[in-house]
């Protein structure tokens, strides 16, 4: 790279203008724009008939089956509401397993007698589209030839308009099935995990006599981590590209050391894109909370609050969408990779999960003294027993080629399931496994040593960063989902393990309540019993220490480093039982979401490598070699004159060394690409984890001892100090 190339990099980022002008756009008023171009229920009612939102009101709240004879009625209502804000067309948008949404956009018009045209919809076009199913990951359920599937309007999530400054489109949230009825998406599976959930929630709540509950469901509130930089950079990096990650580049002098980025003063460039990605994720119904500065530099996090897990993941796709939409009218580009840049904290997508009644109880809400709330040790105990037996699910759940560069370091846990409880509720359930509970550790008021200062409440329990599911307060919090991920499947094996612990916990409640014993007695018996199974999976110190992965060891804790070792137990004898008994996902599904994990990380890591060997034979080695030039010429030039070189000289020679060390490294890599392992994909794939990807690194130690050496106006790519810290 010349260096007018550097300047204007660095100009580009520095002169960039808000707005174009730096004008401010006005305040916001979130009352009036939240959800106005969503289809909601405050919308529905104003337009449907009182009988149709009735109908429709049940299945949204209540879960009833949809009345088919209501499909015209909202569509044609729909339309109007849709047209009326500036719609030409609509989609069905779903979320197939490549784990991001997709639509196909068909157009309301329809020509008339007259030659002229009409805007129509019916309940058909509204209940059912048919996209080609063979284009997408099907694992073998559909092939080229077999192209027939359908998508199903979901009427739980509400339908919204997206906006182009040159017109508009309705998007109405679907699954998506294969012609033969197979779940080819995201969606299907968690309302099916939901319902079981739902069903096995409310036989416990029976038990304990509780009433007028007429559904239960999981909720979720997923903290997005994200990075942000100068679009300049980003073009300017093949591997951002292609691949959404760097794969070069050296450590800058300064990183995230001095701990001065995280919620610090947000940058107004980047504030800015942050006010109008809220703006419009406000518009569309999406209840954004939380903005703040990351641990990172230019890495931020945006959260929004509890939601219906549905809603909730299909609303994490939008805000994935908007925050990748409003960053470019910024001069900027959102990274949503794990792991961007290495030396510093990658992204994850904590997904904070708990359960509610539709009568607005949180059933992981401890109250005042845990020891004395049964029903919610009940419900706790559920989801420890569920993470201890379905501790490979959860690792599955979070698996990707990204995530296994972040899980395990930089406040991301690592790839061992536990639980945190905090010293409080770990000490109530100590004297639960050994006996009824007593008593509870109570917080307190924590003084801050200065008279003005207010005493605040001290929780009973710490917190944890380095526990990849943590309870924290009323919820748990599942640190290990990375940042790129759909949060569905995560959700899914949460909601279907914790449904199984519950039927199990169930029967035995129910067994000991028929043979007479107290139901305070029989609970208890019950939680004892449950939690001295599940007892090894709690761990409330660090996540991070080699103590600790030794210890899990002996306790008989998984330990699945990688996405592929994680992988290989998707379709075990357990995992095929549960999914399949409560109904969430048959032996065909499941089987198929092996064959397409596989496949996804196999392409990946391939296509991380084919770039890596293509940036170092054709940008880091053609930089070194001429800057290698430079030196020599120089040095000939010094001896020519009799003036000492030795410095120029052992420049050059450590030069040279690098560039013989990466040539030797490219060609390991060139035969590893080559090869890709054998014909089968898991073979295929296991030859990326075993051979390639060391042969990246590799590839990349060589690269980056190059970056240190070679002139900075001759290096080829934008380097980290650039990236991270130009804004």
């Amino acid at each position: 790279m010349s260096k007018f190339q550097q300047d204007y990099n660095v100009a580009a980022a520095t002169k960039y203008k808000l707005n174009g002008n730096g004008k401010h756009a006005g305040p916001m008023d979130i009352e009036k724009i939240f959800g106005e171009n969503t289809f909601g229920l405050d919308e529905m009612k104003s337009r449907l008939p009182k009988a149709a939102f009735k109908s429709i009101l049940a299945t949204i709240e209540q879960g009833r089956s949809l009345d088919p004879g209501i499909a015209d009625t909202v569509a044609l209502a729909m339309k109007e509401w849709a047209v009326e804000r500036g719609a030409t067309h609509f989609t069905h948008w779903f979320q197939p397993l490549t784990g991001l949404t997709a639509e196909k956009h068909d157009s309301f018009i329809t020509p008339n007698k007259g030659g002229g045209a009409i805007a129509q919809f019916s309940g058909k076009d509204l209940i059912q589209g048919e996209p080609d199913a063979s284009s997408f990951p099907s694992g073998g359920i559909r092939a080229t030839f077999e192209a027939r599937g359908y998508t199903a309007w979901d009427p739980t999530s509400p339908a919204f308009i997206i906006e182009n400054p040159n017109g508009s489109y309705l998007a109405i949230p679907t699954a998506f099935a294969s012609w033969t009825g197979e779940a080819l998406d995201h969606k299907t599976p968690l309302l099916r995990s939901m319902h079981a959930l739902d069903e096995q929630a409310r036989r416990v709540l029976a038990l304990f006599g509780v009433k007028d509950v007429h559904k239960v469901y999981s909720t979720v509130g997923s903290e997005q981590e994200y990075f942000l930089i100068d679009e300049e950079f980003f073009f300017r990096r093949p591997d951002l590209i292609s691949t959404g990650r760097t794969l070069f580049g050296a450590r800058p002098p300064k990183g995230q050391e001095l701990e001065d980025h995280y919620f610090g003063s947000i940058p107004d460039r980047v504030l800015s894109c942050m006010l109008e990605t809220e703006k419009e994720l406000y518009r569309l119904g999406v209840p954004v909370k939380t903005r703040h500065n990351e641990v990172a530099p230019s890495q931020y996090e945006i959260a929004p609050l509890f939601e219906n897990a549905n809603v909730a993941a299909d609303h994490q796709q939008l805000i994935m969408l908007m925050l990748q939409r409003v960053a470019r009218k910024y001069g900027m580009v959102c990274l949503l990779h794990e792991k961007p840049f290495a030396g510093v904290n990658g992204s994850g997508k904590h997904n904070n999960w708990s359960i509610a009644t539709d009568t607005g109880m949180n059933l992981l809400e401890p109250g005042d003294n845990p020891h004395d709330n049964m029903q919610f040790l009940f419900f706790c105990t559920a989801v420890i027993r569920a993470v201890h037996r379905h501790q490979d699910l959860l690792r599955i759940s979070v698996a990707s080629a990204g995530n296994d560069h972040r899980l395990g370091a930089n406040e991301a846990p690592p790839a061992i399931m536990s639980v945190f409880l905090g010293e409080q509720l770990e000490d109530v359930f100590e004297q639960l496994e050994k006996g009824p509970a007593t008593q509870s550790k109570q917080g307190g008021l924590l003084g801050l040593g200065v008279p003005v200062l207010p005493h605040l409440p001290r929780h009973a329990g710490d917190r944890n960063r380095t526990s990849p599911f943590a309870f924290t307060g009323n919820k748990f919090e599942f640190r290990a989902v990375g940042s790129s991920q759909s949060i569905s499947f995560p959700n899914v094996v949460l909601n279907t393990g914790v449904a199984e612990s519950l039927d199990v916990m169930a029967t035995m409640l129910e067994a000991r309540l028929e043979k007479g014993t107290d139901l305070e007695k029989a609970v208890a018996e019950v939680i004892s019993e449950a939690l001295h199974e599940a007892r090894p999976v709690i761990f409330g110190g660090d996540n991070y220490a080699e103590a600790w992965h030794a210890e899990a060891e002996r306790r008989g804790l998984l330990n699945l480093p990688t996405t592929l070792d994680a992988l290989d137990h998707l379709c075990d004898e357990k995992n095929v039982t549960l999914f399949s008994k409560y109904g969430v996902l048959n032996e065909t599904e499941l089987r198929s979401r092996y064959e397409i994990w596989v496949e996804q990380y196999f392409k990946k890591v391939n296509i991380e490598a084919e770039t890596t060997e293509a940036l170092a034979r054709t940008m880091v080695m053609p930089a070194a070699t001429a800057y290698l030039n430079n030196l020599a010429q120089a040095l000939s030039a010094a001896t020519d004159l009799g003036l000492p070189a030795d410095g120029v000289r052992e420049t050059a020679e450590e030069l040279g060394k690098g560039i013989d060390a990466l040539r030797a490294a490219i060609r390991e890599l060139a035969a590893q690409n080559q090869d890709l392992g054998g014909e089968e994909v898991h073979d295929k794939a296991a030859h990326m984890r075993d051979h390639v990807i060391p042969a990246m690194n590799a590839v990349r130690e060589a690269g980056d001892r190059l970056e240190r050496l070679v002139a900075h106006d001759q290096w080829p790519m934008p380097t980290y100090r650039e990236i991270l810290f130009v804004k």
